[in-house]
């Protein structure tokens, strides 16, 4: 990476990681921040930000989370990650792996599977598959807008999915009689891995125009 840019920032937790990159390389062409990546501002690198990285397993969700919040800042993120979890990244709706993680990504991303990596690519092997996923912030012009508030739509499709063999009728009975079901062309017999992530946001915007959540 340091071949391809003028300078690189890092962000690294391993302080015995952290001593040897800064041994190695030259201040000139790499910025190491000695941090928790969770806890650490990203709009302090800029605009138009690339983010890259082979991120730990085990906070994948809740760092891609934290990333959203700085989505005005970022170009495009390309990340490693189990491709289990990338699989629901990608998943459609009506598909088993499509879920609440599917629907707040795609609400603000557009996102790609580049391609697997097998066990063997590592040392030492995993017991999982990889996979490399490309991520870029959807702009205003793209294919349906964006819910006008995250997190009343974060909190919607959270309640959606609480009980994913529950009909919509049982998860969203608080809002039930507000709900204009024929115009989103969707039933209250429905499951939420049903809902597309468009009507997940159209729902969402209609609820908060009415002033019900």
């Amino acid at each position: 990476m340091l071949r391809q840019v003028q300078h690189l920032h890092a962000i690294e937790i391993d302080r015995n990681l952290v001593s040897i990159l800064r041994k190695r390389y030259s201040i000139k062409k790499l910025t190491i921040l000695e941090a928790d990546a969770l806890t650490v501002d990203f709009s302090k690198f800029g605009k138009s930000i690339r983010i890259i990285g082979n991120l730990p397993y085990h906070i994948s969700s809740p760092l891609i989370f934290h990333l959203v919040k700085f989505i005005k800042n970022i170009r495009d993120q390309h990340f490693m990650l189990q491709r289990d979890f990338v699989d629901r990244m990608v998943a459609k709706h009506s598909s088993s792996k499509y879920g609440r993680l599917s629907v707040i990504l795609q609400s603000q991303y557009k996102i790609k599977k580049i391609f697997d990596v097998p066990p063997e690519a590592f040392n030492p092997k995993p017991r999982v598959f990889s996979a490399l996923v490309k991520m870029v912030p959807l702009s205003d012009s793209d294919c349906y807008s964006k819910p006008i508030n995250f997190t009343v739509f974060e909190n919607l499709v959270a309640k959606a999915f609480s009980k994913r063999r529950k009909m919509l009728r049982n998860t969203l009975k608080d809002w039930l009689i507000h709900i204009p079901w024929e115009k989103l062309e969707i039933l209250p017999t429905d499951r939420a891995q049903d809902i597309s992530v468009k009507k997940f946001i159209t729902l969402s915007n209609m609820l908060l125009d009415k002033g019900i959540v």
